[in-house]
């Protein structure tokens, strides 16, 4: 095995014990980026020579954390005291912030190195940027969170952060075949990242095994409670929620529900249906406008000072959120308030719910992302979420599907992915 094509907790182990080196894992990375970037297009910043510099500062250090010496990459809507930070938008592109975001500086204060910034689609909303699906260049990656979930996928970088406000993590997680981690909402500070809407923006994180995202996740939420010290063997409880969005699910996805279903029986956990409440019929469109009216105000100062520098995405989202009313706002939130205090009603019984993360494979061509539909309720409620690859769809590419919990049970839905990702999905290969 290459030293790239390691997950996080093999590296880190490895480096305790004396068996690799930091500079050799970060050198490791930075050769595969040398020879793929220009297919899968995934950095929107690299110096690889700071990078190799911490790395062999930290082989001469005592151990900082538990990431120590493991190269991460980082979101560019993330601040970054020692890198610029564009946030996908021209508007940025020459501005390198004085500090770090909360999440770079905790990730550094555990021994981790900032390899580069990964590319997000513009001001993280869903106007695409230059990366492709690294299974196949022809195809979206998804995103906001783009260049993270592709760097992860195509073996670039063990971790990689992202946001999420619609589906920005799972969607992409599941496009490229990798984990993605959404954990409960306000779980971990968004000090220092550029924010889309305040009530849904979402840090979460790539992986390629559910172990390293919840060692990441213990990280940045200081819960060391979320560590998967062993791997799990008690089966969890899970229901099948199809959700009111299923007629939009393609071939892929309802082929991976149906394989996952027949693998959880056969491994003797008896899955049931679970039908949501009829309000949350609604939740999908409550999303719609609460990111739209939070977004046009949030991006208020793009929008006024330099509107012909915005993509006629961006301006357009920002102006359907200028006609949202505040009644209309109001009610939307009203509405997810009584959908979060039936939450107990729908997890009854178990441990993790198990949904579509998206509609099917990656689209084909590079001008979207994808449709979040899969992911927008789950999003507003605030919920944990865990995209784990299930499959292959028709086309060749990864399929996968996430599983939901309770929200403040993120270590309840990390155990369960682990237990289905050793028991539905073999470890990812390029």
């Amino acid at each position: 095995m290459r030293l790239n094509e390691m997950t996080a907790g093999e590296a880190a182990k490895g480096i305790a014990e004396g068996n690799i080196s930091s500079e050799a894992l970060v050198a490791a990375c930075i050769e595969r980026i040398g020879d793929r970037e220009d297919t899968v297009g995934a950095w929107e910043y690299l110096d690889p020579e700071h990078a190799l510099r911490q790395a062999r500062e930290l082989d001469r250090s005592p151990w900082r954390g538990l990431l120590h010496g493991i190269p991460v990459g980082i979101k560019d809507i993330m601040d970054t005291a020692d890198m610029p930070t564009a946030y996908g938008s021209p508007i940025y592109r020459a501005g390198t912030p004085a500090w770090d975001a909360a999440c770079v500086s905790l990730i550094r204060a555990a021994g981790g190195i900032v390899l580069g910034k990964t590319v997000t689609a513009e001001l993280a909303c869903t106007w695409p940027g230059k990366t492709r699906n690294p299974h196949n260049p022809a195809h979206t990656p998804g995103g906001s969170s783009s260049g993270s979930a592709a760097a992860v996928a195509d073996f670039m970088v063990p971790l990689a952060t992202g946001t999420q406000t619609a589906g920005s993590v799972i969607r992409p997680g599941s496009f490229c075949g990798v984990v993605a981690c959404k954990p409960s909402f306000g779980w971990i500070s968004r000090a220092g990242v550029k924010l889309v809407s305040d009530s849904l923006d979402t840090i979460g994180f790539f992986s390629r095994s559910v172990e390293d995202a919840a060692l990441l996740a213990a990280v940045l939420t200081g819960r060391t409670s979320l560590l998967l010290q062993e791997p799990e063997t008690q089966k969890p409880k899970i229901g099948l929620c199809r959700t009111f969005e299923w007629p939009y699910a393609e071939e892929g996805t309802r082929t991976a529900f149906e394989a996952a279903r027949n693998k959880l029986e056969e491994a003797g956990i008896a899955v049931g249906e679970v039908a949501l409440p009829a309000p949350f019929s609604g939740l999908a469109a409550a999303q719609r406008e609460i990111m739209a009216f939070e977004a046009a105000r949030s991006l208020s100062f793009e929008y006024q000072q330099h509107r012909e520098m915005l993509s006629p995405f961006v301006t357009g989202l920002i102006e359907a959120g200028e006609a949202v009313t505040t009644h209309a706002y109001d009610t939307a939130l009203a509405l997810t308030a009584r959908c979060r205090a039936l939450l107990p009603e729908v997890f009854s019984g178990y441990d993790a719910l198990l949904a579509p993360s998206a509609a099917g494979e990656a689209p084909e061509g590079l001008e979207s992302t994808g449709d979040p539909i899969f992911d927008r309720i789950w999003t507003l409620l605030h919920v944990p979420c865990v995209n784990i690859p299930i499959t292959s769809g028709p086309k060749g590419l990864p399929v996968g599907l996430q599983l939901v919990g309770r929200i403040g049970e993120d270590r309840r839905v990390l155990f369960a992915a682990d237990w289905l990702m050793r028991n539905l999905h073999s470890r990812p290969t390029m």
